[in-house]
């Protein structure tokens, strides 16, 4: 991934469709986009998590997040999440990030953020763990990314919902003092 790509990630609490939204909204822009590397951790995960798996979950993420990059050839690149969502986990279950996370989301980069409302129903899925807690997360991610000084927009809507991320990513590209062409 050049200097010149311009990454967005797409955030928020459980269910609120993150992994739908990030990719269509690279299938729309043409481009790629990373997943979310804990998924593919927990699939088969038959115990509660440890910090050791948050931090196996941060290192994979950081992984994937590269390897997608490296073989991205589009100015964008579309994010299902960051490391700051082990932030937000381990601070929830374990009470403390682990300094490795703290130090590495300083120095990682994201252009611009989609924070997804929490106003979708409840989707069940056995990697979901805070079923009634969205507007909680809802205020932790809003905290989290101001202490960031992130440029993002808070995304809603049960059926416009891929609509306004596409129209935020717009307006958002259209401010930036990149060139895009796409």
């Amino acid at each position: 991934m050049g200097n010149n790509t311009i990454k967005i990630a797409v955030v928020g609490p459980e269910s609120t469709g993150k992994s739908t939204i990030a990719s269509a909204l690279a299938q729309h822009f043409n481009t790629l986009w990373v997943p979310e590397y804990s998924r593919f951790y927990c699939e088969n995960l038959n115990r509660a998590y440890t910090l050791q798996d948050e931090l196996n979950m941060f290192y994979g993420q950081l992984a994937l997040e590269k390897a997608v990059s490296s073989i991205n050839k589009d100015p964008l690149l579309f994010c299902d999440t960051t490391i700051l969502t082990v932030k937000i986990w381990s601070d929830e279950l374990f009470g403390h990030t682990p300094p490795e996370v703290l130090n590495r989301i300083k120095t990682l980069h994201y252009d611009f953020y989609i924070l997804l409302k929490n106003d979708l129903p409840w989707q069940d899925d056995p990697l979901r763990d805070f079923k009634g807690r969205g507007d909680y997360f809802m205020e932790v991610w809003r905290k989290e990314l101001q202490a960031l000084n992130a440029q993002f927009a808070e995304v809603g809507g049960t059926t416009s919902r891929l609509a306004k991320a596409i129209a935020a990513v717009e307006q958002f590209l259209e401010k930036s003092s990149n060139t895009i062409i796409i």
